[in-house]
């Protein structure tokens, strides 16, 4: 029989961002809150201090701030007549580990949604014609307005502590910044990074041939900075180790740096580590949840945790999981496009062009994560979806984030990976390269979803979750399209040679090879509980008192990197928790 802790009013399962923030939300409310989470506490001392977290091999290469295949894991097939295997190692998304979660290792590259985004389907169909929506493609409204969010949007940005250049303030077009973002009531709360030589030669090119260069956002600061929780930031050094490196200079926002010390002080906050959830536990009805049972590492024992609401604040993935496993929603079935637990997998399409310049010496050890120079000529609100057969966007960049010796070995078509010749390549081509690429949306399809594995199971007995997708044509064309911009924009800048990577007609999604911790989909938010298993406030539609945070929520992805959108959605839901749901608990649509 499971051990049984006291009560508390709220539990949250996960302590990264999601986690963070509700911890701080729910505590200032009075509430007794209590955070679980599977791996082990992180902080910036011990846990990213100089010189030991500047250490490539043991971080970049062995990831080791990232979850390992043998504590979880999933199956992973392209289609629905293949068998699903299981996932070994993980390759093309690192799911991260321990206190701060995958907010830890991020690169810090920041960015809001466009409002047309938020309402794609409706915007499809008054645009351009419903007959242009291919018919597997599940194409949503989020069930929420970009002037709903913009208030909570600015509320993480202040938070975070993002620094950059605001594009369109109430309705104003400025100077330096993205002319096609949809309004923003205040400016970023600091200024822009510093741009490096790569930066300026990608926008001159880029304005000689008509386009809008920008600066982009970044949680990385650019000056010291004190956000609404009294956390302390410092400028970023450009040291060039923040994708899958924790700070260590307090500079990248992260739930350690932003949050985790001010949320830690609360009387009323604890957290346990080592503290693995294994289901919801629902009332006899199933209109409720009681609090969750979780697996204790320290005593090798199950406990059952009671609780008045409970907060799903692990990774998208785990979410969908932890749903799929306590029975919450209907699981999706793509036979008869009924369900919603598990639906509207999607990802991120990328493609880039790396150019070769023989007497540049870009200094690449002088980098930050979200260094960089974009244009978003090519967003969705800017391509006649009908007339170039595709639907979707991207934004368009060059960065330079880091010159680490094991994994910025850029060379030139041709030369050998191996031996005398490899090395030469090396110490002739080493800094003298920089890369100009796409990062795209993904729609969801009838066929590209989540649910739990029918023969492999894990540890504690449970099915693993099961992923079922592959490329489409829709990302295809529009991958192809951007290739067809970039290409001329690298070929302008007179390089010695350059190189592309795009996916082409008939390619498979490939699990070995890194490409985004962009998953998204499968908890998905929205106005009609026939086609979303959270409402527009987060809120289970089914058990009202379970709150799902996250890009699980995403109905599709964004041509963005997401993380924006999820700490906005964060405080959007908690607020509709404090003035709304705790005065009359209840289904609040």
């Amino acid at each position: 029989m499971a051990r049984q802790d006291p009560r508390k009013d709220v539990v949250i399962v996960g302590l990264g961002w999601t986690g963070a923030i509700m911890g701080m939300e729910m505590c200032e409310e009075g509430l007794e809150v209590l955070a679980l989470e599977r791996g082990p506490d992180r902080e910036t001392v011990p846990n990213f201090r100089y010189p030991e977290v500047a250490d490539e091999l043991r971080f970049g290469v062995r990831f080791d701030f990232m979850q390992r295949a043998r504590q979880s894991t999933l199956t992973i097939r392209h289609n629905t007549n293949q068998t699903a295997l299981p996932y070994r190692r993980f390759g093309s998304f690192l799911l991260g580990d321990g206190v701060g979660g995958a907010g830890i290792h991020w690169n810090g590259v920041h960015w809001r949604p466009m409002a047309e985004e938020l309402r794609l389907r409706s915007y499809v169909e008054e645009t351009f014609g419903a007959n242009i929506i291919p018919e597997d493609m599940q194409l949503q409204d989020w069930g929420v307005t970009y002037e709903e969010m913009e208030p909570f949007l600015y509320r993480f940005e202040q938070v975070a502590g993002i620094a950059g250049v605001a594009g369109n303030l109430n309705g104003e077009i400025q100077p330096g910044g993205n002319p096609f973002e949809a309004p923003r009531a205040n400016p970023f709360p600091m200024p822009p990074l510093p741009t490096t030589l790569s930066n300026r030669m990608f926008a001159e090119a880029a304005q000689a041939a008509g386009y809008h260069p920008f600066i982009k956002a970044a949680a990385n600061a650019s000056q010291a900075y004190v956000n609404p929780y009294g956390m302390q930031l410092g400028p970023c050094n450009f040291c060039g180790f923040c994708e899958r490196y924790g700070c260590l200079n307090y500079s990248k926002s992260s739930p350690q740096t932003c949050i985790l010390d001010a949320l830690k002080r609360k009387p009323n906050f604890q957290y346990r580590t080592g503290a693995e959830v294994l289901r919801v536990e629902l009332a006899e009805d199933g209109e409720t949840a009681t609090g969750v049972t979780y697996f204790d590492e320290t005593a090798q024992e199950e406990v059952f945790q009671p609780a008045d609401i409970v907060i799903l604040a692990a990774y998208q993935m785990h979410n969908v999981h932890l749903m799929l496993l306590s029975g919450i929603g209907q699981p999706y079935d793509p036979a008869t496009g009924e369900g919603v637990t598990g639906r509207n997998y999607s990802y991120q399409m990328m493609g880039s062009t790396a150019a070769y310049f023989r007497d540049i010496d870009f200094n690449p050890f002088v980098g930050a994560g979200a260094n960089g120079i974009a244009i978003d000529d090519f967003a969705i609100n800017q391509i006649d979806f009908a007339a170039e057969g595709f639907i979707g966007g991207s934004y368009i960049s060059n960065s330079q984030t880091n010159g680490q010796p094991i994994r910025s070995l850029s060379l030139p078509e041709g030369t050998k990976t191996w031996g005398a010749e490899w090395k030469r390549g090396i110490g002739e081509w080493y800094g003298r390269s920089m890369g100009v690429g796409t990062h795209g949306s993904n729609m969801a399809y009838r066929d590209t979803y989540m649910d739990l594995d029918p023969t492999y199971t894990d540890r504690h007995g449970r099915p693993l979750l099961r992923l079922t997708f592959d490329w489409k044509p829709n990302e295809i064309a529009m991958t192809q399209f951007m290739r067809q911009r970039i290409e001329p924009l690298v070929e302008s800048m007179n390089p010695t040679s350059w190189t592309s990577s795009y996916r082409e007609d008939g390619a498979s999604y490939d699990t070995t090879s890194y490409q985004t911790t962009h998953n998204v989909g499968g908890t998905v938010m929205g106005n009609d509980p026939a086609t979303s298993a959270l409402n527009r406030y987060l809120q289970s539609w089914d058990v009202h008192n379970v709150f799902v945070m996250g890009a699980g929520a995403f109905p599709q992805n964004l041509q963005y990197n997401p993380t924006g959108m999820v700490g906005g959605l964060t405080y959007w839901s908690a607020d509709a928790i404090r003035r709304d749901y705790l005065p009359n608990p209840r289904p609040l649509v």
